[in-house]
């Protein structure tokens, strides 16, 4: 049976500033004790900026390049959002990006109306999913968290990763929703948020967790920066599915989009 160890950076950003950014994530994960896995905040090297024309980066861009070091330093996988621009559209990109240097990519397909991001960026439309160390990796970006459907496991995925700009003031929501995603799709969960003020001056607590399959919390924190780290087991989750077969149950449909 395979096991997966996994990193969550929570931190503060300094915001739209991808120089001090990357920087700061050079120091950051540099620290990182072995792991298969670094999962970074969403828009990491900005934080959640609305000006895409000032910040966008291609793939080619700087961003880009240094998870691809990360990766290859730590022989680990990279993972997190940017802001990303093809042609004349802006993307809130999650990329995973492994020591080889491949990458794969998802572009954020639910656009925070509250945030007026839908009329800064384009939506994605698909979903990825990653093989990795043995598991099926589902990765999404923030907001797709409250999308249940979105997220329905089809037996396709074991793990669940979020990367959030997730503020304080709704952290209540983003605590239950990683729970409930994770009892109703009897899958782990690793969620990162950020920490500290943005440019908004809207205040970001963490919360940052790991979950297991049953909805309990392995690991959280809030508030402080610091690199959460766990292991996950697939002879564990097998187990509880095998206790437990409640996706067999499920509902059969597709998502329209």
């Amino acid at each position: 049976m395979s096991d997966i160890r996994i990193s969550l950076i929570q931190t503060s950003l300094h915001w739209e500033n991808p120089t001090a950014n990357l920087k700061m994530f050079d120091q950051k994960i540099n620290a990182v004790e072995e792991t298969d896995l670094i999962v970074l905040p969403e828009m990491f090297s900005t934080g959640f900026s609305m000006q895409p024309e000032h910040l966008a980066e291609t793939m080619d861009g700087q961003a880009v390049q240094h998870m691809r070091q990360w990766a290859a330093q730590k022989q680990a996988a990279v993972c997190g959002s940017l802001i990303i621009k093809e042609g004349t559209h802006y993307f809130n990109r999650f990329l995973w990006v492994q020591a080889n240097g491949t990458i794969y990519q998802y572009d954020k397909a639910h656009l925070f109306g509250l945030g007026d991001e839908q009329n800064h960026y384009s939506r994605g439309h698909q979903t990825l999913t990653i093989s990795y160390k043995g598991f099926n990796l589902r990765c999404v970006i923030c907001y797709d968290l409250r999308f249940p459907v979105w997220l329905r496991n089809k037996k396709d995925y074991d793990i669940l990763i979020v990367v959030a700009n997730w503020p304080e003031r709704r952290i209540y929501a983003w605590k239950h929703l990683l729970i409930a995603r994770a009892i109703e799709n009897q899958c782990f969960v690793a969620a990162v948020n950020r920490v500290g003020n943005d440019g908004s001056n809207i205040y970001h607590n963490g919360c940052s967790m790991f979950l297991g399959p049953k909805g309990e919390i392995i690991q959280e924190r809030n508030d402080d920066e610091c690199v959460l780290q766990t292991m996950f087991s697939m002879k564990e989750l097998d187990q509880v599915r095998r206790d437990l077969p409640f996706l067999g149950d499920a509902d059969s449909f597709n998502v329209l989009r």
